[in-house]
């Protein structure tokens, strides 16, 4: 049997990020430099491979998050969270827009001490920019057993970027990190 070397023995680390419907996240993050992989999935609930329709119901306690997969020798951990504190509303509750429910809480899941860390300073430093008037609501929690969503939910924005959601919510997303963090694109 052959043997798959995992991220960590590839040099590559995991960050899992929650900030509203995963197709952003997922859609930005595909862009960025050092950035292997990312996967739309579940995590932060109390149930066993939980569906799509489940998380959305509210009631599984999963966040609709993305993991991932980034060469550190690239691009920092820091690096990715600046980027999540920009492109997403990290000052509403249980809510991205008009998307509404835990299910689409801001949070940051991390993976080792020193991505607590990061996280809590990164948090700290938003707070005391100023970049939001309101007080920051990112949970930090220690990641948990992570879920891949459907395959219909994987690179959704390029498989439709004119899809009404998509064209609306998500393209915007993209285009705010394009022109903000222009030295960071692939």
């Amino acid at each position: 049997m052959e043997h798959i070397a995992s991220p960590a023995q590839m040099g590559l680390n995991i960050a899992t990020l929650a900030g509203g419907c995963f197709w952003c996240l997922e859609a930005v993050y595909d862009q960025m430099k050092g950035v292997a992989a990312v996967e739309s999935g579940y995590m932060g609930g109390q149930i066993d491979h939980p569906t799509y329709e489940a998380v959305c119901s509210g009631r599984t306690g999963h966040a609709e998050a993305v993991r991932i997969t980034f060469d550190p020798a690239i691009v920092s951990y820091r690096e990715l969270l600046e980027v999540f504190f920009v492109i997403h509303d990290p000052t509403t509750l249980n809510r991205q827009g008009h998307d509404a429910g835990t299910q689409y809480r801001s949070a940051i899941f991390y993976h080792t001490p020193d991505q607590r860390q990061v996280a809590d300073e990164a948090i700290a430093e938003v707070m005391k920019g100023g970049m939001y008037p309101g007080s920051i609501v990112t949970q930090v929690e220690s990641a948990g057993t992570w879920y891949e969503a459907e395959p219909y939910h994987q690179e959704y924005f390029s498989r439709n970027p004119f899809q009404g959601y998509c064209a609306a919510v998500v393209g915007p997303k993209v285009a705010k990190f394009r022109k903000l963090f222009t030295a960071k694109l692939k």
